[in-house]
């Protein structure tokens, strides 16, 4: 079984967590393929849009972004030790769940998971890569009996 050596913050304008931080490592260690060590910082929109601008050149703020450290290996699943950051945006997840009718505890989990996917190197620009990466996101989730994000 993978290691995790995991770190959480909470800014002060990120809201309410809607889980505990022992449930928060449940669902990043179950995504693991091997030892990492992650940073997963849950913020407010300001931070996430200042980031989403600053490193992607998209002027909003966004649900989840990962910044993985290892940028020599094109696929990290494969490397023996994963470093990264997952900043979580919790208002526009809230907002998110509320529009897609899920719970928030069940959205964060997904994103959570999906996240820790992205910093081993997973991705889904291309179909392929895509449907990959969510049919492993599914999998994982049913594990904590959370249904598919994907379905509307």
């Amino acid at each position: 079984m993978a290691h995790l050596s995991l770190s959480i913050q909470l800014a002060p304008d990120a809201g309410e967590l809607p889980a505990d931080r022992r449930q928060l490592r449940r669902w990043a260690k179950t995504a693991l393929a091997c030892d990492a060590a992650l940073t997963l910082r849950l913020v407010g929109e300001a931070e996430a849009r200042t980031l989403n601008a600053q490193f992607r050149g998209r002027d909003y703020a966004t649900n989840v972004l990962t910044f993985a450290y290892d940028d020599d290996a094109d696929d990290a699943i494969d490397a023996a030790m994963v470093q990264a950051d997952i900043v979580i945006c919790l208002p526009v997840v809230a907002r998110e769940a509320r529009e897609q009718g899920k719970s928030l505890r069940d959205h964060l989990a997904h994103l959570i998971v999906h996240g820790v996917l992205h910093a081993q190197g997973m991705d889904h620009e291309i179909a392929a890569e895509a449907q990959a990466m969510e049919a492993l996101e599914i999998a994982l989730l049913h594990r904590f009996r959370i249904g598919n994000p994907y379905l509307a």
